[in-house]
């Protein structure tokens, strides 16, 4: 893994200085080695730093030139076919290969076939900027599921680009203002989804696409290489018994895991104990020759603790284990950190356990294997079975009787819905009538996406009230009218393209990437995302069990025992954090004063909301640390 930076200048400005000081901000990404590449007279700049993953000598230095001397590239990521892509091209010509990089056999590759047909051939992650010295443009592409990420835009009319905000932020006089539509958008999913960034005119380059910029016409092409839609099939009928279907997902995944075993350095796995994380270490160990690493992090309050399951499967696949208990102290020691390691608001708090895991994996290893996104491709997410079934019962009733007893039910005082339902439960950190007047909410949901948006996507919808002078741009979530035959698919799809790239990829990167570990994805290799995304729903989900085919193929290593648990995940307390040990840091970033200085949130309505919470009213964890992580970020700038 590496950081890649760059611009094309429309003015004269110090070069390499200018390069230097953007490296700089990516040491993280990349420690083990650095470099730069500039041409005065085209005004171009690229920069990299490296995490030395494959081929450690110096033949994998960057920015690489191409034999021919044509392009210049600075590449981020991992094609792990790229083996294979350098037979192919051996087949017609011979080479002379100076290493044994994927990075040069990229290059020799674009030489061969252009940008577009490589990448296609690419199995991996990665994003990269190509300067094609002959036709003076430069290229930015983006991996198929956007594991790697990538922003681009103008500072003052000269086109920059970086693995991170905080190495464009260095180049000479920049400026730009936040983008208040960003910051709505940001309190609506905890993150900035893409296209945009919290700066105008600063954007990141969409999953599954790349650009080409010409600088003399000022002029930027967009082409898409991958669509999720076009790998779907609705007429995914299974003709295929149980056991060949179970095989088959074998046979797909232990492939996707074997090839991202490719590495010159020490790799590991992560190890929740659950289903994702489990069937990743068992295929890695079923293919390695001795034991591999893995690694969790355990809680002292059981709620929230896996480590014991965790080291339980690891004892039966006979994995190296290597788990630390961490207390509040060291959980809140992190909250600091956040700003500068995420360099964008971002206000997923499994981030804070997931920096803590991923700092325990480097003192081991250099890249890991995590099991994201096994959810949203085998169905694994509790909110899918409770909005399918919410939405089946309302949308049962019209919906303008819908709204009428929405209207009826916020009519009533809070306090006659306390007193009417349970009371405050301190384990929740919630209340019945908390819950029921937020789902009341929902009863005016003009379709079943609509209601998933509303009430399982967004944290706040009623953000452009929330932030002064905005108003939400559109987004993937908006734009998409490709509707499923089942819901089921629906979301999973919806969720592949909005919440994976956005939130779940941006939380493990940043995080991973603040301690110099690269982590990979095999259930995003674009073979296992297409083989899932056409298996049938009942192979998916059945006789109320999700993740029905993927569990069968892990109960060839794991015993069922060991697996069958309620689901966890990485998660914080937060409400509580918020009225006990946050209290004192959140009232001074919420401090009325100081938000009205600022100048971007309703004032009132954030500190109502902060009241309503610390007095136990009203349970808005959520929306106050999607202000809280926006407030510290502000901070840091």
């Amino acid at each position: 893994m590496c950081g890649i930076t760059g611009f094309v200048s429309i003015k004269n400005i110090d070069y390499k200085d200018t390069i230097n000081a953007m490296i700089r901000k990516l040491i993280h990404r990349g420690p083990d080695s650095n470099g730069f590449w500039i041409d005065p007279e085209n005004k171009v700049g690229f920069g990299h730093t490296r995490l030395s993953i494959l081929d450690l000598s110096e033949a994998g230095h960057q920015p690489m030139h191409s034999n021919t001397n044509r392009y210049v590239i600075s590449f981020n990521g991992e094609i792990y076919n790229h083996l294979s892509i350098r037979l192919e091209i051996e087949k017609d010509v011979s080479v002379n290969w100076n290493g044994h990089s994927d990075t040069e056999t990229l290059l020799k590759a674009i030489e061969k076939w252009g940008v577009e047909q490589t990448i296609k051939k690419c199995i991996g992650m990665f994003a990269f900027a190509l300067w094609d010295k002959k036709e003076k443009t430069i290229t930015l592409a983006r991996d198929r599921m956007g594991e790697k990420p990538l922003y681009y835009g103008w500072v003052n009319e000269s086109f920059v680009f970086g693995s991170e905000l905080k190495a464009i932020k260095q180049f000479p006089e920049f400026s730009n203002d936040i983008d208040r539509n960003s910051l709505a958008l940001f309190l609506k999913y905890s993150s900035v989804p893409e296209p945009y960034s919290i700066y105008e005119n600063i954007y990141k380059l969409e999953a599954g696409s790349y650009l080409t910029y010409k600088p003399d016409e000022k002029s930027i092409n967009r082409n898409n290489y991958f669509s999720i839609d076009e790998i779907s099939s609705e007429n995914n009928q299974n003709r295929l018994s149980d056991k060949e279907s179970i095989s088959n997902l074998e046979t797909v995944l232990t492939s996707a895991v074997g090839s991202q075993m490719l590495s010159d350095v020490p790799i590991g796995a992560f190890l929740s104990g659950g289903v994702d994380s489990t069937t990743v270490a068992a295929l890695m160990q079923k293919q390695s020759t001795s034991k591999i690493n893995t690694f969790s992090i355990g809680f002292n309050q059981e709620k929230y603790n896996e480590a014991e399951h965790a080291r339980a499967v690891a004892k039966h696949l006979g994995t190296n284990h290597h788990d630390m208990y961490v207390s509040d102290k060291d959980v809140l020691n992190v909250i600091p950190l956040l700003p500068k390691m995420y360099n964008e608001p971002f206000s997923d708090s499994s981030q804070i356990p997931t920096y803590l895991v991923s700092k325990i994996a480097k003192s081991k290893v250099t890249v890991c294997l995590t099991g994201d996104a096994g959810d949203e491709l085998f169905c694994g997410y509790s909110r899918y079975h409770l909005a399918n079934n919410s939405w089946n019962k309302i949308s049962k009733i019209p919906r303008s009787l819908r709204s009428v007893i929405g209207l009826g039910i916020n009519a009533f005082p809070y306090q006659f819905w306390n007193l009417l339902l349970p009371p405050y439960n301190s384990q929740e950190g919630t209340n019945k009538a908390d819950k029921f007047l937020k789902a009341s909410l929902l009863l005016d949901s003009k379709s079943r996406k609509d209601f998933y948006h509303k009430g399982f996507m967004s944290h706040n919808n009623d953000v452009e009230n929330w932030v002064l002078k905005s108003k939400t741009p559109k987004t993937v979530f908006d734009l998409d009218a490709n509707n499923s035959n089942q819901f089921y698919s629906e979301m999973m799809r919806l969720d592949l393209k909005t919440y994976l790239p956005n939130d779940n990829l941006v939380k493990v990167d940043r995080a991973a990437m603040a301690v110099s570990l690269e982590t990979r994805v095999p259930f995003l290799d674009h073979r296992v995302v297409q083989h899932a995304l056409n298996l049938p729903l009942n192979l998916k989900i059945r006789g109320g069990i999700d993740k029905w085919i993927l569990r069968e193929v892990l109960y060839k290593y794991v015993p069922k025992k060991l697996i069958e648990r309620p689901k966890m995940g990485f998660a914080v307390p937060l409400a509580e954090w918020l009225r006990g040990p946050l209290r004192d840091w959140a009232e001074e970033l919420l401090n009325e004063k100081r938000l009205t200085n600022q100048g971007y949130f309703n004032v009132k309505i954030v500190r109502n909301k902060w009241e309503e919470h610390i007095s136990k009213k009203r349970n808005w964890q959520y929306q106050l640390w999607d202000v809280l992580m926006f407030q510290s970020w502000l901070d840091e700038q």
